[in-house]
């Protein structure tokens, strides 16, 4: 266990304050893995571009629990602490671009545009720059710690902090905006109408029948993940490197690594692409046939 001690004594601060453990980081690797390739294949199927965030996102976790092995094997390398705090912390804002997108085209395909809280041309572009600084204070955050001494340790953990809180306010917000318009789109008049426009996807050996609120209600799974896997990590922080949860390597796989994998099964069950992508193509079809 590697300590820092500051110049007044007595203060000591651990890269980590257990043994990060082997087995533990190469499972969830894995399973980042296979679900990365999981997300490619539905990737390039529906050509849902939208969800290359979330793809890249999927193989910063893989990278970050791999560089916890290399921590296993020396617990006071600087670099492998970094790497896996940087890519583990960062991933998640990487979901929530895709989420947000995915907002913004399903109130377009649905042609309700009014019954957004936010308007359509301005929704995405406002989450995603709240994701992009939350992204970029974590990003700096962990690269100040890179410094290595005590001081940077600290003022590391506290940007760190601030950007977690940034990504906590956009994503409740969304969440807020994401309720309002499903709420307002189900008192529509012609509701009956838009929730039985489906969409059957077929595969080789089932169906699956698809609507809109299906991919509403898991955004709204992904979004409560994310949400408390975020908690979670503003809470880890504020207790500091001496804290409760930074003396249990489990707590981190059961409130963050698994949270995010479930994300990752949700969205991948449930891809957004899946509707709006094969909506576009139906709709270029019906125009190609009116011509």
């Amino acid at each position: 266990m590697s300590k820092m001690t500051d110049t007044g004594g007595g203060i000591d601060y651990a890269l980590y304050r257990y043994t990060p453990s082997i087995p533990a980081a190469v499972i969830f690797a894995v399973l980042f893995v296979l679900l990365s390739a999981l997300h490619l294949i539905r990737l390039i199927k529906h050509r849902s571009y939208f969800f290359i965030p979330f793809l890249a996102g999927l193989l910063l976790e893989c990278a970050g629990y791999i560089a916890r092995v290399f921590s296993h094997f020396d617990t006071e390398a600087l670099g492998p602490y970094i790497v896996q705090t940087m890519l583990i912390l960062v991933a998640p804002p990487l979901f929530a671009a895709s989420i947000y997108m995915t907002l913004g085209r399903i109130i377009v395909k649905l042609d309700a545009e009014e019954m957004s809280l936010v308007p359509v041309r301005f929704l995405t572009k406002i989450f995603v720059v709240g994701d992009v600084i939350s992204f970029l204070l974590q990003c700096g955050g962990g690269g100040y710690m890179a410094a290595g001494t005590l001081s940077a340790m600290d003022i590391g953990a506290n940007i760190v902090i601030g950007g977690l809180a940034i990504q906590l306010l956009f994503f409740g917000f969304f969440v807020v905006v994401s309720a309002i318009f499903h709420w307002r789109v189900k008192k529509r008049s012609d509701y009956s109408n838009l929730s039985g426009a489906s969409l059957t996807t077929t595969s080789r050996n089932s169906k699956t029948k698809m609507t809109w609120e299906s991919i509403m209600w898991a955004l709204y799974i992904a979004c409560l993940l994310i949400l408390v896997r975020s908690i979670f990590r503003v809470v880890e922080f504020v207790e500091g490197n001496d804290g409760f949860i930074m003396r249990r390597e489990y707590l981190l796989y059961i409130f963050d690594a698994c949270l995010m994998m479930l994300t990752g099964v949700v969205l991948g069950i449930c891809h957004p692409g899946s509707i709006l992508t094969q909506e576009r193509k139906r709709d270029s079809e019906m125009s190609l046939c009116t011509r």
